[in-house]
């Protein structure tokens, strides 16, 4: 425990959380989807692996280029499903699709439970001075739920390697 000599000057203790590696158990969720259906990772892994592709916000450049890449490419992703997680409401999420034609669900994980699970937040607001924000990254998690990639970024417009996903998922 760290104490300060100045009573007016409390210490900070920053928690470190270790980020999601591969080989680990995935944390399981259940979160709204753009549809408002509910989505079950856990009844998902059932179908086989699922990509999850963490976006800061909908309606802005880089996630708009990366999930329209993703989307219009969908079929190179199986057996894979792919979902795309960001922070937004279902009803952002909703219109954030239907503008795009998406062809994967929109999950929202408005109180940012999801991204704190996978260690993909930006921590302290150091994003926008808003920390309910997801950082860029995706996850690759096989039918067993175990972690298979992992990749989070820091910098916003940097985009996760698309290719190294798919040559991986080409192998489960």
């Amino acid at each position: 425990m760290l104490f300060s000599l100045d009573k007016e000057k409390p210490v900070r203790i920053k928690r470190i959380k270790r980020a999601m590696k591969v080989g680990e158990r995935a944390p399981l969720y259940s979160l709204l989807s753009d549809s408002r259906s509910a989505y079950i990772l856990a009844d998902e892994l059932g179908n086989g692996p699922v990509l999850m592709l963490f976006f800061p916000a909908a309606f802005t450049g880089t996630c708009t280029s990366e999930l329209n890449e993703v989307s219009n490419d969908i079929e190179s992703y199986a057996p894979a499903s792919v979902v795309g997680i960001s922070t937004d409401t279902p009803f952002a999420l909703a219109e954030y699709s239907r503008q795009n034609g998406f062809r994967m669900p929109l999950l929202s994980d408005h109180d940012a439970t999801v991204s704190s699970q996978y260690d993909t937040k930006y921590e302290d607001g150091s994003f926008l001075k808003m920390d309910r924000i997801s950082k860029r990254s995706a996850f690759v998690v096989d039918k067993q739920g175990i972690i298979q990639y992992a990749e989070v970024l820091d910098h916003a417009g940097d985009v996760p390697d698309l290719m190294a996903i798919k040559s991986l998922i080409s192998t489960l």
